[in-house]
Order: structure tokens, then C-alpha cells, then sequence
């Protein structure tokens, strides 16, 4: 338990770069750090993502993902529930996987952390091109997402920016002074109407319109007369068309809903993540199937702010860190492989330093901040 490991273990700072920082990358065994971890950050962390092992049978050129799956689920059982104590009351919890463990570890994280705390499982294209070896080219991925308090988590959790095939949909088709809109429909299902949503809509024109079977109108009569008096329905251009409101793009809220869709023209791919590991480390054997920087950022973006704490359990080849210092959040990354210690170490210099690879353009960064290199040791 914590209170034995922090008893006898410490964090052995190997080295500083940029400065002070509390921002962390340590070397040792996760479930270890955790327990190590715990007196300080119960409940201090925003967003934990994890990539851990797959146990999919592979053969990777940084390590062999393959144990049985009662060995793989008691590793998994031991530092999810580790890393649930370290989540804020408002926190969220994202794991990385695919199909091979993902219903079963699914299971698991409902039995851990609660099936109420379950938001949502997001399908992430991880990749493009199609995979002949197999007997369906599998091109995606998983993310489990859970939440220490689903309802504290739905009002914190942040909108997506309106990307550009969002903002696309908003045009001014009549020249309307108040600026572009888009038009949405003015009828519901019936099932829960009441009778003064039942009524015959007479257009500009004179043209008649009756919502259509086992639908209403989303307004009673007289409210509808009001916004068609002041020009927030559209008949179409010629008048004809069937009633829908005008939805103005300045009273929209300023931001998307995320959807459980990710596909790779927005937040990249595996192979975008290894040519960008390539482009940094020519001289270096690159991690086989890292995580692009933009599936990271979509992340951070919907589950934090400016500031917040996240923790990355499995830090590999270091991209959460690099993410979150990029998006200016705080960060630890853990890692048991001095391997992937020095990648992420060599990874975050750079960064320092202002590279200009993964989502560096797309938010503005130029290089700065600091982090520090630790070990957990014995005392």
C-alpha cells in the first residue's frame, strides 16, 4: 500500500532542464510511483491518459507485447485503481487499446472505478492505408473514458473548437444584416407534444404547412407567428421550401460537442507519430506505434485547462509530456524503461527548445518551460 512504499522509497532527482519545474518525468515501476505519489496528489489530478500495453501479440522493436491475459489483467487491475485515487473530483481517466483486451478491460474499469462512471468508448483511426496481412484491415483503435464524477465532469469538460466543415454550414442566403446562419429543423417527435404544438403553418406566400406524421412543431402557434414575423424562419429561396428556424452563427455557442469519431484528418495517425519521431531522431530506432500529438491535444483539450495536472502512467516515447507542455498544462510521465526515460528526456529538450514538429504550429509554440528527471529509489 502507499503508506508502506513511501516509507521506504524516495524520488532521487537525476537532473533539471530549463529550471525549476514541477513538472516530472520518473523513472520506476508505475504502480510504485503511484503509491508513491499518493499523500501529495490524491485528487490533484485533471486528466490521467494511459497507453498502456495492448497484449496483442506483437513483436515491437522497443518491447514484446505479449503475456497471458490473466497476467495482463492483474497488471491492469493494479494500477488503474492506483491511478483512480490520483483523479480530481472533476477528472477524467482516458485508456488507450484495442480490440484485443478492450471489452474485457472495459469490464474491468466498471468493476474498478464504478459502470456509472463509464462516458464513453471514442473510436480513433489510427490508421489510412489498408493492412493485407490480415483477414479485415483493422484500422482502428479505442479510448475508454471515465470520469470520478460523471456530472462534475459534464460541466467541466470543455467544447471543441468549430473547425472549418462546422463553420462551413453557416451562410447568409438572404442578406440578413445579422450575419450568416444555418437552418435548422422547426419539428419534433410528437410523443411528448401538447396540443398547441398541432397547428397549420401558412408561409409569406400562402403556401400551407402541417408538421409531417408523428411529428410537431417545436413551437405553439404563437410563437412561431412571432419568429416568422421577425425573419428567424427560412422557406427556402423561392418561399416554398419547407419551415425551418435560422440559427445565426454570432448567438451560437462557440464550440462543438465532441463526438466519439476520431478520424485521422483530425488528429492524426500512428504513422504521422512515427514520421514525426523520425524527423527528431533520424539516428534512432522510433517507437512503432506512438500516439500523433494531435490525438493527445484533442484530449487535453476536451478534459483540461491551462495549468491542470496530468499524469501519463506509460510515457513511451514521451508524447503526453510533450503535449501537455506544448499546451501549457502541468505533467508527470512515468515510465519503468530507462530506454523511454532518455527518449522522453531527449524529446522534452527539444521541445524546450522549440521544435516545430506535431501540433507545435497549431498552438503557437515557440519553446520555453522547464521539467525535472527523477528516480524512485529505496531510502
Amino acid at each position: 500500500m502507499h503508506d508502506s512504499v513511501a516509507n521506504v522509497m524516495k524520488l532521487k532527482l537525476r537532473a533539471s532542464y530549463g529550471g525549476d519545474s514541477s513538472n516530472m518525468v520518473i523513472l520506476g515501476n508505475n504502480c510504485d510511483v503511484c503509491d508513491y505519489l499518493f499523500d501529495k496528489y490524491r485528487g490533484q489530478v485533471k486528466c490521467i491518459y494511459i497507453d498502456p500495453p495492448y497484449n496483442n501479440g506483437e513483436q515491437y522493436s522497443h518491447y514484446k507485447d505479449v503475456s497471458s491475459h490473466e497476467h495482463w489483467m492483474d497488471d491492469m487491475r493494479s494500477v488503474l485503481s492506483r491511478l483512480y485515487r490520483l483523479l480530481s473530483d472533476d477528472g477524467s481517466m482516458w485508456i488507450s487499446i484495442d480490440d484485443t483486451e478492450l471489452h474485457y478491460l472495459k469490464v474491468l474499469c466498471d468493476e474498478i472505478f464504478g459502470r456509472d462512471r463509464f462516458i464513453s468508448t471514442i473510436v480513433w483511426q489510427h490508421r489510412t492505408t489498408r493492412e493485407n496481412r490480415r483477414v479485415l484491415s483493422n484500422n482502428h483503435e479505442y479510448l475508454l473514458l471515465y470520469a470520478k464524477n460523471p456530472t462534475v465532469f459534464k460541466k467541466s469538460r470543455n467544447l471543441l473548437p468549430a473547425n472549418a466543415s462546422v463553420l462551413k454550414r453557416y451562410r447568409n442566403q438572404d442578406n440578413d444584416p445579422r450575419g450568416t446562419w444555418q437552418s435548422v429543423s422547426l419539428n419534433a417527435q410528437a410523443g411528448h407534444a401538447v396540443n398547441s404544438q398541432f397547428y397549420t403553418i401558412v408561409a409569406p406566400n400562402g403556401l400551407k404547412h402541417d408538421p409531417p406524421n408523428g411529428r410537431c412543431w417545436v413551437y405553439n402557434e404563437d410563437r412561431m407567428l412571432k419568429e416568422i414575423s421577425e425573419n428567424n424562419v427560412w422557406f427556402g429561396r423561392d418561399g416554398n421550401g419547407v419551415p425551418r428556424k435560422k440559427r445565426f452563427l454570432s448567438e451560437a455557442t462557440q464550440g462543438i460537442t465532441p463526438e466519439t469519431l476520431w478520424v485521422a484528418s483530425d488528429v492524426g495517425t500512428t504513422n504521422d507519430a512515427k514520421k514525426q519521431l523520425l524527423s527528431m531522431f533520424p539516428a534512432m530506432v522510433v517507437f512503432d506505434t506512438p500516439k500523433p500529438e494531435s490525438l493527445i491535444k484533442r484530449v487535453l483539450e476536451i478534459s483540461t485547462q491551462r495549468g491542470d495536472l496530468v499524469l501519463d502512467a506509460f510515457l513511451g516515447s514521451g508524447t503526453t509530456a510533450a503535449t501537455a507542455h506544448k499546451m501549457h498544462r502541468s505533467y508527470i510521465g512515468v515510465d519503468n524503461s530507462t530506454e523511454s526515460i532518455q527518449y522522453a528526456i531527449r524529446r522534452l529538450k527539444n521541445v524546450i527548445s522549440g521544435e516545430h514538429s506535431g501540433i507545435s504550429k497549431t498552438v503557437s509554440w515557440s519553446g520555453g518551460g522547464a521539467f525535472g528527471c527523477y528516480e524512485l529509489v529505496e531510502d
